[in-house]
């Protein structure tokens, strides 16, 4: 895909305003068009796009990706998009193509008939300048580290495995000059991550601790990001029910999009050593599976009282991140398909942040709205703290209660997290837009590269307050 900034294109989407609804006023009415929405006039190859009034950088992001999904199958190559300005160039210019490019993705390789998308350039109605050029660069580098991500998410559980993962950070490795680790059984039994390899003792695959490094000279920060990587989960002995397991090849999106972070952030030369850590494994039933009322000792020394198989993702995280401790990170940050509850009080669009330091969380939740993805702040609250203890261990992987799930999981994995790192740590729950069965905003039916957007726009701002002192 190409960007360019005020050259003609085969098409052209035109952003209403006072003077089109004069000009245009009888067409309006032959179309009985009431300037809501999109107004398609094929004949001239343009498409109206009425705007709302309060519009964040979410909502620009989505606005125009639903104009190019209404286009995307036409005859074209070029479209012209009009350009405005919220309050900052970059992110207008970035939230703009962003929508556009991610409004072309489809995950149609297991389709016999394919529709044919031409468009191959994205035109920016507008003068270009060296901020412009930043936010189209930016959004160029995110579109694609977006699909890749999508791309490992949609991918079927049949085909995609722990050797999987392990072949991909292997690739992505090769193509942008990243150090590579990858760790199997006999490491992590060494290591004593006995809550990691309980939940794979039933795969036929082993399990995969995958270490990934981004490291530029003078770096500001030592970032670790750990994602959960469950390539598919049955629930275990603790079976789902039919139509709970189905979409659980989504299980692996918070390893996904630790992959797209470092392949992002490399790509964008950010000043930072940035660490991606992937918990790969499969959560199967077998002779060999992990059972209810098992106690795990974990890699930290503390003991898991196994109340529900089907809680396993939290168990894998236990122990990774452990060992992204062992890198004295300045910031951790993991993300998951943790929840359902946090579905359940979030909705499907939207992606939890928790943690123990109430600044970092508002700081992060501050950058998120910029990055065109959806976040929700949920407080640790410390009465909810005693419904994970256990009467035969230090720590049960299940909640007492039905209530207030999400936030008891994330209380859970802070059980994990050495005093000196708590206020250095925040937990990403992105259940919810990780996959949707349905088009929604910029994205189609399936993976929506949750999480990744909001970490590299939190690292570039992050890059700009250091560079401002």
């Amino acid at each position: 895909m190409k960007v360019e900034f005020n050259k003609k294109a085969d098409f052209e989407i035109i952003f209403l305003n006072d003077e089109i609804k004069k000009e245009k006023k009888d067409f309006f009415k032959l179309m009985q068009y009431e300037h809501k929405g999109t107004c398609l006039d094929i004949a001239n190859s343009k498409l109206y796009l009425a705007l709302s009034p309060k519009l964040t950088y979410a909502a620009l992001t989505s606005t125009i990706a639903q104009a190019i999904k209404q286009i995307r199958y036409l005859n074209i190559k070029s479209v012209k998009i009009d350009y405005i300005n919220i309050d900052c160039h970059f992110n207008s210019v970035y939230s703009i193509i962003y929508g556009a490019i991610s409004a072309l993705y489809e995950f149609n390789k297991y389709q016999k008939e394919k529709k044919k998308i031409n468009i191959e350039k994205i035109i920016l109605n507008t003068q270009e300048d060296e901020d412009k050029k930043e936010g189209a660069n930016l959004a160029l580098i995110l579109a694609d580290s977006s699909a890749y991500v999508k791309d490992i998410v949609n991918e079927i559980p049949s085909t995609y495995t722990q050797e999987s993962f392990e072949e991909d950070a292997k690739k992505l490795a090769k193509e942008n000059n990243l150090e590579l680790k990858v760790y199997k059984d006999d490491y992590l039994k060494k290591e004593n991550m006995n809550a990691f390899l309980a939940v794979n003792r039933a795969s036929a695959y082993e399990a995969r601790l995958i270490h990934l490094t981004y490291k530029p000279k003078k770096a500001l920060k030592k970032i670790v990001y750990v994602g959960k990587g469950l390539v598919y989960d049955t629930g275990g002995l603790s079976l789902k029910p039919a139509d709970y397991m189905l979409t659980m090849k989504s299980d692996k999106s918070g390893a996904a999009a630790v992959l797209g972070i470092i392949k992002a952030a490399s790509q964008l030369k950010l000043p930072f050593e940035i660490h991606a850590i992937i918990g790969a494994a499969q959560n199967c039933i077998s002779e060999k599976a992990y059972m209810p009322d098992d106690v795990i000792i974990s890699r930290e020394g503390v003991s898991i009282e196994v109340r529900n198989t089907d809680a396993e993702g939290r168990l894998v995280l236990a122990d990774c991140l452990s060992y992204a401790q062992d890198l004295k990170p300045d910031y951790l940050i993991d993300l998951a398909t943790l929840t359902g509850a946090c579905v359940v009080g979030l909705g499907e669009y939207t992606s939890a942040i928790m943690g123990y330091n109430e600044d970092l969380q508002n700081e992060f939740y501050a950058h998120s709205k910029r990055s065109g993805e959806y976040a929700c702040i949920l407080h640790f609250n410390p009465h909810l703290a005693s419904l994970i203890k256990s009467k035969i261990a230090d720590i049960s992987n299940t909640s007492s209660s039905r209530y207030g799930g999400a936030i008891t999981a994330g209380l859970f994995l802070g059980e994990f997290i050495k005093e000196e790192y708590k206020d250095k740590w925040l937990h990403l729950d992105i259940a919810g837009p990780a996959y949707v069965e349905k088009d929604w905003g910029e994205n189609s039916y399936g993976a929506g590269a949750a999480g990744l957007r909001m970490c590299i726009i939190d690292l570039l701002n992050i890059k700009r307050k250091m560079e401002k002192k």
